[in-house]
């Protein structure tokens, strides 16, 4: 018997005469397909778009970034300046040969000299150093002779000893009795002849003390003329010098605190000792004014002399500021700046702050805005 022929339907895909059967199979298989690609498709969809959008939190997502605490403060805020400075001396003098013949014997840097010491000798002889600085040795000077040069020459005697009991008076501008009896113990003590009158070319008036020598401008053996410069010093009192931007001026005073940080790297405290009023070019543009510094340790700064330094000056400062530190602040999209505040929930909310004071050496600002508070708990970046 003659099998019936089987029953043709129309494929979906448009095709007429294929089986029912295998339509049916065709169907699942295209269903299995399209589903396929749709997943993949899917799959490549935020493959792609993954890298490039930033994908939307829920109001409730907080960072997953590691976070620590810190605390709203109030005190005291500094602002601070750091510029290069020079340890050196107080100032700069230079002694000037009045004496006639060659130059037997001369300091060597660094030596520190007393009023009444030899700074060098000519023929052997000492020239010393007094202190004064009304005018230097232009004449001989002998008894009878009056003037300003006269009277700093006694007050120089009065102060290395000479003259009290002969009732040698500082103020006298007379080179009386008294003056040539005080030079006589001076000359002895000095071992040159006694004679009483005190030649231009014995001593070098200078407005110190004493002084440390810092460069020699002659060598043994060289003719001594009159007007010849000798050697260079500055005083035993250290100091530092810098140049600060002029804008500055009004910021900077007299008695200002500082650091210095000296070439080896230890630090010694100082105090501004004078801030200058007259503005020179900067080589880089601008303006500078001078500023001297005045360590509290002067021993504590060694015996560098010309040694480069740094020196960090204060100039400004608040009190009672409420204060959080740098890392704390956040920027804020429509701009300015916020810091996140721990509710006592421990909820956290993004409070706008208004920006005062840095003070970088303590790593804080001063802010302001409602709800801060001191004592407060604020979001840092974990450290």
């Amino acid at each position: 018997m003659t099998s019936a022929p089987p029953i043709m339907r129309d494929d979906p895909g448009g095709r007429a005469g294929v089986p029912r059967g295998r339509a049916r199979r065709r169907r699942r298989r295209a269903l299995a397909v399209i589903t396929a690609v749709l997943v993949a498709s899917g799959a490549a969809a935020v493959a792609i778009a993954g890298p490039f959008e930033e994908p939307v939190k829920s109001a409730g997502t907080r960072s997953v970034a590691p976070t620590g605490e810190a605390e709203v403060t109030r005190g005291r805020l500094t602002a601070r300046t750091s510029v290069s400075g020079t340890l050196g001396y107080v100032g700069g003098y230079t002694a000037v040969n009045q004496a006639t013949g060659t130059f037997s014997r001369l300091p060597k840097p660094g030596r520190v000299i007393g009023q009444g010491g030899a700074l060098y000798w000519v023929d052997g002889k000492p020239v010393i150093l007094l202190r004064g600085s009304a005018t230097s040795m232009y004449r001989d000077l002998k008894q009878g002779m009056t003037g300003a040069d006269v009277r700093q020459l006694n007050a120089a005697l009065l102060a290395l000893g000479y003259g009290p009991r002969y009732g040698l008076s500082s103020q006298s501008m007379t080179y009386g009795w008294a003056t040539t009896y005080a030079v006589k113990q001076l000359q002895d003590d000095l071992g040159v002849k006694e004679d009483g009158m005190f030649p231009k070319g014995q001593a070098v008036f200078l407005p110190r003390e004493s002084i440390r020598v810092t460069k020699v401008h002659v060598s043994p053996g060289a003719v001594a003329a009159p007007g010849t410069p000798v050697l260079e010093g500055g005083s035993t009192t250290r100091q530092v010098t810098v140049e600060i931007d002029a804008s500055l001026q009004s910021k900077v005073k007299k008695g200002d605190k500082v650091e210095i940080t000296l070439p080896d790297q230890k630090t010694v405290p100082g105090r501004v000792t004078s801030v200058g009023t007259v503005a020179r070019t900067a080589e880089k543009g601008g303006a500078t004014i001078t500023v001297r510094i005045t360590p509290d340790d002067p021993k504590a700064t060694g015996r560098l002399d010309q040694a480069p330094v740094g020196v960090s000056i204060l100039t400004d400062s608040v009190d009672d500021a409420l204060a959080v530190p740098v890392n704390a602040l956040l920027a804020l999209l429509d701009g300015g700046y916020g810091i996140e505040v721990i509710e006592p929930s421990g909820a956290r909310t993004l409070v706008p702050v208004t920006l005062g004071l840095f003070d970088t050496t303590a790593g804080m600002v001063q802010i302001s805005g409602k709800g801060v508070a001191a004592g407060r708990r604020v979001v840092v970046p974990a450290s």
